[in-house]
Order: C-alpha cells, then structure tokens, then sequence
C-alpha cells in the first residue's frame, strides 16, 4: 500500500496510462526516451507520473499515428494544451487530418472496385497489366480502363516512350485535336478541306510520334480502333476516328504522297 500512498493526487503511473489508453508501458518509455510525450512528474521512487493533460497529448499521438504520421512529423504537429482554444485548436487539425485521410482512403477503394472491375473484364491473370492500371489510377489517368485492350508488346513500347508528364501531354494533345475534329464534322466541313487536311497531318504527326516512327506498330492502333463495348465516351471518340478523321487522313496522304502501309 504504501507505493500507492507515495502516488500524489491527480496523477497517474504509467502503467495506469496503458491501461487506460490501450497502449502498452514499453510504447509509453519509448515516447518518453524520444521527447515526445514526457511524463509530467517523477515520484520519489523514479516512477513516472502523468496527469489528465498528458492524456489529451497521447490521444494526439495516437491519433496523428493511426494517420500514418511518423513520429517526426507528430513531433511537429503536437500543439501545446495550455488554454481551451489550444485544446480545440488541436482537436481541429486532427478533424482535419481525419477527414483528409477519409478522402485519401475513399479514394483508394473506388481505385481498387476499378480494378476488381477490370480484372474480371480482362478474364485472365496479367499482373502486369494490374500494375499499370493502378499506377494509372494512381496518376488520375481517366483513361486507365484501355490498358487491358494493349497486347504485351504495345504495353512496352508505351512504357518505354512515355513517362507521367509526356502521358498526359499526349492525351491532352489527342483530345485536342479530337475536339477540333468533331467541330468541323459538326460544322459539315468536307474532311477532304483545307482545315481538315491541316487537322490531319497534326493527327498524322501524333500517330507518329506515338509510334516513334515505327510503322509495325499502325495495325496494333487500327485494331485499337475497331474495339467494340470500350466505354461510351472513348466509343463516340473512335466513332469520330473510324468516319471522319479517316477520310481526312486519306485526303491528306493523297495529297502529300505518303503512304503508311509501303
């Protein structure tokens, strides 16, 4: 009785605290020996003392740690609990940092029903193909749900030509000039114009480029193009592709003298 007796009113041991907190004593030594939860005082036998006050700091910690935080970074974040607006204060960053972990986790399982959606569609095992619709994902690539209609070798050659930056300044250019297209078929301007002709050697160039000048490559893409049940939006997109856009392709290698296929 008389250890208990030596323990001051208001304060708690630190076996006391783990109980109380669900954490274990070594975790509570461990933040003491890294300065980040220090007990509020010793007894006179060395234990270590803890008040009401150094439980809201650990409910802190635990709370920036189950965020994923290190204890760097929960180091700095930790607000001194001196006033009411200091405990509200910190109350709210962690609403914050809860509510932005909310979201990054909301996010992580629409990306993984995605993926359970293409990999049942692929209806077969290519980890492969997996690990790049999730970097695609990862990446906010809204056109992540082609990858599965690649081959193995057209998968590579992207891989090796493109990297996140140059991606999505080639998607931004296509649409581009996906989006012109369409205007000028809207407009009812012959594909075999001036303007359209133009439209296709900028087309031609991307296909091209795309391709980095290899040609083998132009029957993998047309069969790209003959994909059916893809997704509505892509489908209207192929649709302009397959109609117009082919008829001012052919306009415009008629009147240059190129030709792909020789």
């Amino acid at each position: 009785m008389e250890k208990y007796r030596a323990i001051p009113e208001g304060y708690m041991t630190v076996g006391e605290v783990a109980k109380k907190m669900g954490v274990t004593v070594r975790t509570l030594q461990y933040y003491d020996k890294e300065c980040l939860l220090c007990p509020s005082a010793v007894s006179e036998g060395g234990r270590r003392l803890y008040t009401d006050k150094d439980l809201l700091t650990l409910h802190q910690i635990l709370s920036l740690k189950s965020l994923g935080f290190s204890l760097e970074d929960i180091r700095e974040r930790l607000i001194p609990l001196d006033a009411p607006a200091d405990v509200a204060k910190a109350l709210s960053e962690q609403a914050a940092d809860i509510r932005e972990k909310i979201s990054a986790l909301s996010e992580s399982l629409a990306e993984i029903e995605k993926l359970k959606d293409e990999v049942m569609q692929m209806q077969q095992v290519n980890f492969k193909k997996y690990a790049d619709i999730i970097v695609n994902l990862q990446m906010k690539n809204e056109f992540y749900y082609l990858i599965k209609y690649f081959d193995d070798e057209m998968l590579d050659h992207i891989r090796s030509r493109f990297d996140k930056d140059s991606a999505f300044s080639f998607m931004d250019r296509f649409l581009l000039l996906i989006d012109k297209f369409a205007k000028l078929q809207k407009n009812r301007i012959p594909p075999d114009s001036k303007e359209a002709t133009l439209l296709a050697k900028d087309f031609w160039d991307i296909i091209t480029d795309f391709t980095g000048g290899d040609m083998s490559l132009l029957p993998k893409l047309m069969e790209f193009g003959e994909q059916k049940n893809i997704n509505k939006d892509w489908e209207q997109i192929l649709s302009l592709i397959n109609s117009y856009i082919q008829l001012a392709l052919e306009a415009y290698f008629q009147q240059t003298g190129i030709n792909p296929f020789a």
